[in-house]
């Protein structure tokens, strides 16, 4: 193997957390942002991309951390390293309500396809690249745009997925449509598409968008009941405007009870 072997677990139920085992000189690389604790002895670097080609230069890291900007991600990552002699754990947190999901790669033919923000960490060799949409299409309205992230190699992988996950086995020809944002990934036999709703009321009044993603086996997806960017929306619309109270929502009277109530000062 040219990834570290490494051995982990995933506790909680809705605010989940990865802890890593390290052997000494293993190594785990993650998103920054993602560290949520760690045992002393832990060595932690910051690198350019995601460090899996030891010899690639100079040039090579640079253009490791080019794909990475592509994406939407930082230009560098973070490795933690076991330098002494016992096992040390280090632990990775998930970003906002969800499920961590662990990705062998070795059982997916070594490449996995996941949505830009869904990856959380991974042993140390494994490649964070990106892979590009060859269909027009699904670049301009799959809801990922061009480029999703791509895992590549033979090691262990964990990526977060929002509120509830669904993982589909679809058989070839089988065919599953998902709202593009519900995408978490798939492997690399899926053929992904999108595919417009359809008729005049479902595109105006139907509220759902205007295409979905169409999956076709054979392979694996993974998905999300809570991308995101849904998530984001409704704290969006729910938040105070302009600096004041909150809406009165499960209110009859919303926000005329404020004022009836002597609250509001004018």
């Amino acid at each position: 193997m040219t990834a570290h072997e490494i051995d982990y677990r995933i506790y909680g139920e809705e605010m989940q957390y990865v802890e890593i085992e390290l052997d000494p000189q293993e190594g785990v690389v993650a998103e920054a942002g993602s560290f949520m604790m760690m045992d002393d002895g832990i060595k932690m670097e910051t690198i350019f991309g995601d460090g899996s080609q030891k010899d690639s230069g100079f040039l090579g890291k640079i253009l490791g951390a080019g794909k990475r900007i592509l994406t939407g991600e930082s230009l560098f990552m973070t490795a933690f390293y076991n330098n002494l002699s016992g096992k040390r754990n280090v632990s990775f947190a998930s970003p906002y309500p969800g499920k961590i999901i662990p990705v062998d790669l070795t059982e997916f033919r070594g490449k996995f396809v996941c949505q830009k923000d869904a990856f959380l960490c991974a042993a140390k060799g494994v490649s964070v690249g990106i892979e590009f949409s060859k269909k027009l299409g699904r670049g301009l309205f799959g809801g990922e745009g061009f480029i999703m992230q791509k895992l590549e190699g033979d090691g262990m992988a964990f990526v977060h997925a929002g509120g509830t996950m669904s993982k589909k086995v679809l058989q070839p020809g089988e065919v599953l449509k998902v709202d593009t944002g519900c995408i978490v990934g798939f492997t690399q036999d899926v053929d992904y598409d999108i595919e417009f709703v359809g008729g005049i009321k479902n595109t105006i009044f139907g509220g759902e968008g205007l295409f979905f993603a169409k999956l076709q086996g054979p392979g694996t997806v993974y998905i999300q009941s809570l991308p995101f960017s849904r998530l984001a929306g409704r704290v969006l619309a729910t938040a105070p405007r302009g600096g004041g109270k909150d809406r009165g929502e499960g209110s009859i009277l919303g926000g005329l009870g404020d004022i009836l109530d002597g609250d509001n000062r004018f």
